[in-house]
């Protein structure tokens, strides 16, 4: 409870408030700028500052455990359903191609304009974006538990992996030096 403290007091000095999950197994503190729609320099500057106190605590940080989710939706006509996502999820539209959680606790979705359906794919694939030293393990286990590689042409931005009946799932590094 002292790191949840110590963070609230961070925060409020830096006039930057990130999304606190307590739970029983640790707790879990989120950065992201809205205005930007990533993590900004701003973001990042407070996460060290966490990260100095929380060590100074006494508290180990397990980067192996940090991710988000994103769900990927193919569409013709993009502005014709992102509305409909936006309604049935109760989501916030977040500029033109994007809905996501007003609470931040489920996926963000976005929408891919496409000029043509895409022959024998789903239209629906889920992006996990992990710490970039942490993708090639994410793989690697996602492998050894039965899936396999669909492609790596756009390696190390990001890979393509599915599972044994073919619905697939990008890996993506996520990128530590965004402004």
């Amino acid at each position: 409870m002292e790191l949840v403290e110590v963070v609230g007091l961070l925060a409020d000095a830096a006039d930057h408030h990130p999304d606190v999950d307590l739970r029983y197994a640790g707790v879990t503190v989120r950065l992201f700028t809205h205005e930007v729609g990533d993590i900004s320099n701003r973001d990042v500057a407070l996460a060290q500052q966490i990260s100095i106190a929380a060590r100074e605590l006494g508290i180990a940080a397990d980067p192996s455990k940090v991710q988000t989710v994103q769900v990927s939706i193919d569409a013709l006509d993009t502005a014709g359903v992102l509305p409909f996502w936006s309604a049935v999820l109760g989501y916030d539209r977040f500029g033109d191609e994007d809905v996501v959680d007003p609470l931040s606790r489920g996926p963000w979705l976005t929408f891919q304009q496409m000029d043509e359906p895409r022959p024998q794919r789903n239209r629906i694939h889920i992006d996990v974006s992990v710490p970039r030293d942490q993708a090639e393990a994410r793989i690697a286990a996602a492998l050894a538990a039965g899936g396999r590689m669909v492609t790596d042409a756009h390696a190390p931005s990001w890979w393509t992996l599915a599972d044994a009946e073919g619905n697939e799932v990008d890996v993506v590094p996520r990128r530590e030096d965004s402004d």
